[in-house]
């Protein structure tokens, strides 16, 4: 485990704790460093308003994603115990998790994973949502690892319910569904880039995700310009 890339990922994640952020961008950020930090191939996490249920806002792969919304379709699954009970679930074989989740861990091991791990985005109680960490070979997460993504989903936490003293809950909630309807604009922006420049889903994201970071503009923001067509896809900053 990259010690210092989880304090780098810790520093960053808690510059995010302003009034103005983005959410979608936020969790983004999450769960590329999950994937850097710790030992796994996939990340992934979903989030609930109050009053809602469970949806997926943030992926490190295209893959990922489509796992998570069968999750979801499948009502079963690590990400939705993890949230149902507020608690981790960690070091599970997918391979011997027929008896737990009959739908949805056979679909995890055809799409290559072995070992799963959830943890919640939790403070005081209040679960928002929940972490997915997914990974190709058995094998578990040490309990140092677990810690230090444990830490890493509550600052997140935290940045999203903070203004939860000074806001009342139909302003919270207003907030975290416009996250998710950002996340559907961002699918429709990163399907236009993705066929205007004969990239991949991962590729037109990575995209799309520079160039708001390199100009300083919210994520949710540009998708929206792209998808609705007020910024072409070419004009978009190149990958590395």
């Amino acid at each position: 485990m990259n010690e210092n890339l989880v304090i780098r990922t810790l520093v960053e994640l808690a510059d995010n704790l302003v009034e103005d952020f983005d959410v979608v961008d936020l969790l983004s950020r999450l769960v590329d460093r999950c994937v850097e930090v710790v030992d796994v191939a996939a990340a992934g996490v979903m989030l609930a308003p109050p009053s809602g249920a469970l949806q997926v806002v943030a992926s490190s792969s295209e893959a990922m994603r489509v796992l998570e919304l069968y999750e979801l379709q499948a009502d079963q699954g690590p990400c939705l115990d993890c949230f149902g009970s507020g608690e981790a679930v960690v070091n599970v074989d997918l391979a011997a998790a027929d008896s737990l989740w009959p739908r949805f861990a056979p679909e995890a091991v055809a799409a290559g994973f072995r070992s799963v791990h959830a943890l919640p985005l939790r403070l005081r109680g209040l679960t928002i949502g929940a972490l997915n960490l997914f990974r190709t070979e058995t094998g578990a997460l040490d309990a140092a690892q677990v810690t230090a993504v444990q830490g890493l989903a509550d600052i997140a936490t935290i940045a999203i319910i903070q203004h939860r003293v000074t806001i009342d809950a139909q302003k919270l909630n207003a907030q975290l569904s416009e996250a998710l309807n950002s996340r559907i604009t961002i699918e429709q922006a990163k399907g236009k880039i993705s066929q205007a420049e004969n990239v991949d889903m991962d590729r037109a994201f990575q995209r799309l995700r520079r160039h708001a970071r390199s100009h300083n503009l919210r994520l949710s923001d540009l998708a929206t310009d792209v998808a609705s067509g007020q910024t072409d896809p070419s004009s978009l900053d190149p990958l590395p």
